[in-house]
């Protein structure tokens, strides 16, 4: 199963009215290095800014054209970092960063903070191109920033020293990248593991208190079913036999024998046929995952039997580790609605969505389920990612 084309970082979050203010007031520790990060190229480039406004030659290049090439530096580093074009352009607009940068600084020698930007371009790389290509690009701005020194000095001593000082920035702002998303890929596979297992044991549970139920109603039904059906028929018996004043207290013992296994047998009945409780498997399952914000909604009406709610189990796994996995989404909402005959589970989170729909083994597991059950399943991926599978109630 996939979703899109585009990096590693996640996208924005699709919210609507109060919930981008209420987004906007949790900021994270990821949203506050990148709009800091942001603020720092901007500062980078400060002196050049006042240089020009004072009037002074600092550039090699028409002042406005190095301050449109900076304008275009910062607008090329946002869209990456918060990806506001579609996943497939997001490279394009990489490309113009790692370009309008080594201008930057090629047509500023003098500025000594114009290198920053470079960093940061590596550390962006990191996030969005693979490593023999971020490899590319710290050797491409190690190589301006000698070049840039090489035009404004001439100790090689100090040129090699301050490269080298670049190059050894460059390669730790990457590696810390690196061990950063490596600790979120395994974060992430761990909560995938969680949820299977959270899924198995809800689905064990279920199954162990049926066979509980079971062993309950058979011993109902054979032990005191049958010694109330014999004691019935003996009350029964007596009665013929009993005369006044003791037949009264017979046949009263006689219906209230009648009565109680009567009792027995509806509650053997309702034992044999009790669902399992759906809304607490589902709990389980989306509870306590990291960087996942779930929405779980059962109706009231929503009543299935076992097959079906395991069938509805194992599909809500698949779109909570698939959310996990691939989308790169922090919200989920997944309902249990009643419609007509059919018992109807949805899932929709907030993700990056896809052009088009890879129908994976976990997708089709569920379509299985749900066909096997006389439902159907719809997949959708414009507007975040979207599962509705339907199965027959009864």
């Amino acid at each position: 199963m996939t979703f899109g084309t585009g990096g590693v970082r996640p996208p924005p979050n699709r919210l609507d009215g109060d919930e981008k203010t209420a987004a906007m007031r949790r900021l994270g520790a990821d949203e506050w290095s990148g709009l800091l990060a942001v603020l720092v190229c901007a500062a980078a480039g400060v002196p050049v800014l006042v240089a020009v406004a004072l009037g002074d030659s600092v550039t090699t290049v028409p002042p406005w054209l190095w301050v449109v090439v900076f304008g275009v530096f910062l607008a090329a580093m946002v869209i990456c970092m918060v990806e506001l074009v579609r996943p497939a352009a997001v490279p394009w607009v990489f490309g113009i960063q790692v370009v309008a940068g080594p201008v930057l600084v090629l047509a500023a020698p003098s500025a000594g903070l114009t290198p920053i930007l470079l960093v940061f371009t590596a550390a962006v790389s990191a996030y969005l191109v693979s490593r023999p290509v971020t490899v590319v690009v710290v050797v491409l701005n190690s190589a301006v920033i000698a070049w840039s020194l090489w035009s404004i000095t001439d100790a090689p001593g100090e040129v090699l020293m301050v490269t080298a000082l670049y190059v050894m920035i460059q390669s730790a702002t990457v590696l810390a990248v690196v061990a950063q998303e490596h600790e979120v890929r395994l974060r992430r596979e761990l909560a995938v593991a969680h949820t299977e297992l959270r899924a198995t044991s809800a689905l064990l549970a279920d199954s162990s208190r049926a066979d509980e139920r079971l062993r309950i109603a058979r011993e109902l039904h054979d032990l005191i079913g049958h010694q109330l059906t014999v004691l019935a028929l003996e009350l029964e018996v007596a009665s013929h036999r009993a005369t006044p004043p003791a037949l009264e207290h017979v046949t009263r013992a006689r219906e209230v024998a009648r009565e109680l296994l009567a009792d027995v047998r509806e509650t053997v009945g309702e034992m044999r046929s009790s669902a399992p409780d759906l809304r607490e498997s589902l709990a389980r399952i989306v509870a306590d995952l990291p960087g996942l914000d779930v929405e779980l909604t059962v109706d009231d009406e929503v009543s299935v039997d076992e097959e079906r709610s395991a069938a509805l189990v194992r599909c809500a796994q698949e779109v909570v580790t698939n959310t996990l996995r691939h989308s790169g989404a922090t919200r989920l909402r997944v309902a249990v609605t009643v419609d007509g005959d059919r018992v109807v589970l949805t899932g929709h989170d907030n993700g990056q969505g896809a052009t088009q729909v890879t129908i994976g083994n976990g997708l089709r597991g569920i379509t299985e389920r749900a066909e096997s059950l006389g439902g159907h399943v719809e997949f959708t991926a414009d507007d975040g990612f979207r599962v509705v599978a339907s199965v027959l109630a009864r």
